[in-house]
């Protein structure tokens, strides 16, 4: 589950934006008055006269950089393919320098006055990254196609038997998949405790033990209490997240009561709410019905609903 922004997603959207400001800073002074810049970084003048032209071209790669990495650190979990293109051209750039040091072309000096801005943009990038990667918050879609095929099946306990069609299929069809599957799990304005309810409800209605208990490993991961899980697994909710059931179950049933529940629901929690309920509730089904539809209806077949 993705879920809601937490510190450490806030940490890396600080990140970016810094790395994003800096280098658009840089490469605007490069662009509105290369001379300026030039004479303004010391070390630049040890490199030998200035060239306006030649300035000002560094300085849209700067900029076209820091763009990129504006745009990732408005939400670097699903954009940070964005992350990793913004930050190409500065990791690039930084390593140009060290290896001029290490080939002798510049001295320690300069290297390390230089440091601070050819090394700084790069390393925040770099950084924020490695925070996403390590805690394997990172939207799916860009994750080559087998290896998203492997992490999925681990994550899912060997329970999406059609990864192998997924990944097989031709016209792109699994990083389509990709881009879907983060829609199935949107939950900004909706309390944790609710959402999941909703969610767990349509994927019982959809008959599918081993989605059902998908979706439960998602809502533990989300913070929701394991006693309340398994109450909800056995169709059993507790009182406050019982309307938020009944919604979730009539919608994946296509129960016409999906419209009384989805005004109580309003009511409670507000349109947004009901909206983000309704979404996961629609959109859950999907994996059970994939299932069935490739031939794998076997595999739904009623399972010790625990976790």
């Amino acid at each position: 589950m993705l879920g809601k922004f937490d510190a450490l997603d806030r940490l890396v959207q600080l990140l970016l934006l810094a790395a994003a400001v800096g280098a658009i800073a840089n490469g605007g002074f490069m662009l509105v008055d290369p001379l300026a810049w030039y004479v303004f970084i010391p070390t630049v003048i040890t490199t030998g006269p200035p060239n306006a032209h030649f300035i000002r071209d560094i300085g849209l790669a700067y900029v076209g950089s820091g763009l990129i990495l504006l745009y990732a650190a408005g939400h670097p979990i699903l954009r940070w393919r964005a992350a990793v293109v913004g930050g190409l051209w500065l990791t690039l750039h930084g390593l140009l320098h060290i290896y001029e040091v290490i080939a002798g072309i510049c001295g320690p000096a300069t290297f390390w006055a230089d440091a601070p801005g050819v090394l700084g943009h790069p390393l925040l990038v770099i950084v924020a990254l490695t925070i996403l990667f390590a805690r394997q918050r990172l939207a799916p879609a860009g994750i080559p196609a087998r290896l998203f095929a492997q992490a999925a099946d681990k994550a899912t306990g060997g329970n999406s038997p059609y990864l192998p069609d997924l990944v097989a299929a031709p016209g792109h069809a699994a990083e389509k998949f990709q881009h879907f599957m983060p829609v199935t799990a949107h939950r900004q304005a909706a309390p944790a405790e609710a959402f999941h309810a909703a969610r767990i409800g349509a994927t019982l209605a959809a008959d599918c033990g081993p989605c059902a208990l998908i979706a439960a490993r998602g809502a533990l991961g989300d913070g929701v209490a394991r006693a309340i899980v398994n109450r909800l697994l056995a169709s059993d909710p507790p009182a406050d997240p019982s309307e938020a059931f009944a919604f979730g179950a009539a919608v994946g049933s296509h129960d016409p009561a999906a419209d009384a529940h989805g005004a109580q629901i309003e009511m409670l929690y507000g349109r947004t709410v009901r909206f983000e309920m309704a979404l996961t509730a629609a959109t859950v089904t999907a994996y059970p019905a994939l299932k069935r539809g490739l031939g794998f209806a076997t595999s739904c077949a009623l399972h010790k609903l625990e976790v």
